[in-house]
């Protein structure tokens, strides 16, 4: 038994309904026993204290519906006295029926709580959908990233969009603005990227050779003299890849406070450009249940939007 501090819970039996379905068992019991560490959960599974229809199980076993789950005593922690998720401002919905939500994701909140957020957009959409029984991310989109996002609300729908975004046919297309002049109308970015720490456990991206292949098609929207608006669309989902690809080239994403130029984002902050300047702008896919053609765009913030406005007219041709 872990040796958390709290309130114990007996041997639970769960029936699986069908938004739990398909998921792992190991997943399934850190969402249903939250406050038990991770350790612990695979600890309970490797000795067969989880039973699924009186059975032992790996932890990688996918649950079906009418599986029952046999969970042990465990001890669960207190939770804390930190204020629930506050509904705060209704997040913006643009689409949702039986299967799925899609968001227009305001900048500056997290997709979910973890690493110093106490909440995110998945806690916030909790409370303002308590009669929804399952609300899951389909995908990420960084912090400081604002646009369109999918939560699944069948597990059946996040399956299928997990088997989409792997086998690419989730088409994901985002706005950003970067200093410089971008000449190609497209341009393909094949570069391959590494994820690792930084020493005080940050989490970073670099060009590596031996990192996993990342492909971009980026494409010329509008130019002044000193900027450009560029549309990319992702044909892979590795982390922060818009913003290490660009600025490998010598474009670094503008407000961008990892890879970007510090100096011109300290100078972009004093003309009004707060944040970093990307916006998950288009998506087009087919839905994951019925397989109807979805699309759907979201035109940029109004704090990008005038930023834009007050570059001036763009020059007429890109050539």
């Amino acid at each position: 038994m872990t040796t958390i501090e709290g309130k114990s819970i007996a041997v639970r039996h769960e029936r699986i309904d069908e938004a739990s379905a398909g998921q792992r068992i190991d997943n399934y019991l850190l969402r249903v026993a939250k406050g038990v560490p991770k350790s612990h959960i695979y600890r309970i599974l490797r000795s067969g204290e989880v039973r699924v229809n009186g059975g032992r199980v790996q932890q990688t076993y996918r649950l079906a519906e009418g599986d029952e789950v046999r969970i042990p005593p465990i001890r669960v922690a207190e939770p804390t006295r930190s204020a629930p998720a506050p509904a705060g401002k209704p997040l913006p919905v643009v689409f949702e029926d039986e299967a799925l939500i899609v968001i227009d994701k305001p900048a500056g909140k997290a997709v979910h709580g973890g690493s110093g957020v106490s909440y995110g957009v998945i806690e916030q959409l909790r409370v303002q959908r308590p009669e929804v029984r399952m609300l899951e991310l389909a995908h990420r989109l960084d912090r400081e990233t604002s646009g369109l996002l999918i939560v699944a609300k069948k597990r059946s729908a996040l399956t299928a969009l997990h088997d989409m975004m792997r086998e690419g046919r989730i088409e994901k297309r985002y706005l950003t603005l970067v200093p410089g002049r971008w000449n190609n109308p497209l341009q393909h970015v094949k570069v391959a990227l590494h994820k690792y720490l930084t020493g005080d456990g940050e989490r970073r991206v670099r060009v590596s050779d031996e990192g996993k292949p990342a492909h971009s098609i980026v494409r010329l929207v509008q130019r002044w003299r000193d900027y450009s608006l560029l549309e990319v669309e992702l044909k892979t989902g590795r982390t922060h890849q818009i913003r290490v690809h660009l600025a490998h080239l010598g474009f670094p994403l503008c407000g961008d406070d990892k890879y970007g130029d510090f100096a011109l984002n300290k100078r972009l902050e004093g003309e009004g450009l707060k944040r970093m300047f990307l916006h998950a702008a288009k998506l087009k896919f087919a839905h994951p249940l019925t397989g109807e053609a979805l699309s759907f765009e979201a035109p940029l913030p109004e704090e990008l939007q005038g930023f834009v406005d007050r570059l001036g007219a763009p020059e007429k041709s890109h050539g």
